[in-house]
């Protein structure tokens, strides 16, 4: 009954934090906001560090689950604690529709189509557009894909892979990764940073 107790709890936290019942967001005050988060995730939502999601264009229930899910110890990073720790569920209303609000990262030249293709192909056999959507932009809680840094995307399916990540789409997503291969990792990262 008491892990019953804290999923409720959770799931009314998420629903606090996307609900437009209270009022819009506000785009400038999540810019001002987001100042904290130029040190990693870079200016205008774009990282510059290993292995540091891009946050720009990401879907705005994407960046505001995230955040409530950090929040709530679901999902652990010693960085982003005492950040989140700070933020209310305006806050994050207002974070979440900046940074969708944002371009996303353009893609790179891709410098070995062969490794893309291989990761095409891994895309496809999982039915990953099934859920990211068919040009990988993320929907709702979705997060885009395309055009993310390739050393994020490798870390993040080997999280979800071993297990050492958790929060939204944990389930699907682990199921997704643990069949992969490191060859695949790679190609599919590869892959989905250049689109």
């Amino acid at each position: 009954m008491p892990r019953r107790f804290a999923l409720h709890a959770l799931y009314c936290l998420v629903l606090a934090a996307t609900g437009a019942a209270a009022h819009a967001a506000d785009v400038a005050a999540g810019k001002q906001k987001a100042e904290i988060c130029i040190a990693c995730h870079g200016e205008a939502g774009i990282s510059q560090i290993e292995k540091m999601p891009s946050l720009a264009g990401q879907p705005d229930q994407f960046v505001q689950w995230q955040l409530v899910f950090f929040r709530a110890g679901t999902r652990k990073n010693e960085q982003m604690l005492p950040i989140v720790e700070q933020l209310n569920n305006e806050d994050i209303r207002n974070l979440g529709a900046y940074f969708a609000s944002l371009t996303p990262p353009r893609a790179r030249p891709d410098d070995n189509p062969d490794l893309s293709a291989k990761g095409a192909q891994a895309a496809a056999g999982r039915r990953c557009t099934s859920c990211h959507t068919d040009n990988y932009a993320g929907t709702k809680a979705i997060p885009r894909l395309a055009g993310q840094r390739q050393d994020y995307l490798v870390k993040a399916l080997h999280d979800y892979k071993s297990g050492a990540r958790s929060g939204g789409g944990m389930a699907a997503m682990a199921s997704v990764a643990f069949s992969l291969s490191e060859e695949e990792i790679e190609a599919l990262a590869h892959y989905l940073a250049h689109l």
